[in-house]
């Protein structure tokens, strides 16, 4: 499980490719004779981006202004099942309680997710960005017992994808006053990073 502290700037994640190769090292030349050297052919690996779903799920804490939100995320796909083909359901729930409660409600007025996609090379062509707007004035009631419950499918991405970042926007509104029809907005952003399968991987040569 991974549990972290985040702002309300997201910081987004860029993935690298590592080669590896081997060669005789310049010691072992003797005399004027130079020793012939090897050398192998780079192979492309995986890269090992941090995946936060690795465990299961992974709890995120966000501060919103006088708002303490608290995020859980996770799929219902196992991460083996994650390739770049499948339709991958990321699932979330975010609940939130005030530092200075004098009984007003919080509430989620909507929540945007936007993923960026990235491949050995750097980014890649990334889906468009899915929103949940709340049918309900002012919003979902989202203050602690209560709770928002969300999952969101992320459609097929570029077969040489190896990850993605997924930014989650929250707007949250915070009643002036226990009886108030007014409102405070605060806005809450905390990212989540995930590996996917590539399709494209070169077969092994052994």
């Amino acid at each position: 499980m991974f549990t972290r502290r985040v702002g309300a700037v997201a910081a987004m994640a860029l993935t690298t490719l590592i080669l590896t190769g081997c060669g005789a090292p310049p010691w072992e030349t003797t005399g004027s004779t130079t020793a012939p050297t090897t050398s192998a052919t780079p192979r492309p690996t995986i890269s090992t981006e941090v995946n936060e779903l690795a465990s299961g799920n992974a709890v995120h804490s966000i501060a919103a202004g006088d708002v303490a939100l608290t995020a859980t995320y996770w799929s219902t796909l196992g991460m083996d099942q994650w390739k770049t083909s499948a339709q991958k359901p990321l699932s979330f729930s975010i609940s939130g309680t005030l530092g200075t409660d004098d009984g007003q409600q919080v509430y989620l007025s909507r929540v945007s997710l936007a993923a960026e996609v990235t491949g050995p090379d750097g980014p890649l062509e990334s889906p468009q960005t899915i929103t949940d707007t709340s049918t309900i004035n002012p919003g979902y009631l989202i203050k602690a017992p209560y709770s928002y419950s969300q999952t969101f499918i992320i459609p097929a991405v570029d077969p040489a994808a190896t990850s993605i970042v997924f930014t989650l926007t929250y707007e949250i509104l915070v009643q002036a006053t226990p009886t108030s029809a007014e409102y405070a907005k605060q806005t809450a952003v905390d990212t989540l990073t995930v590996t996917v399968v590539p399709e494209n991987l070169p077969d092994d040569e052994g």
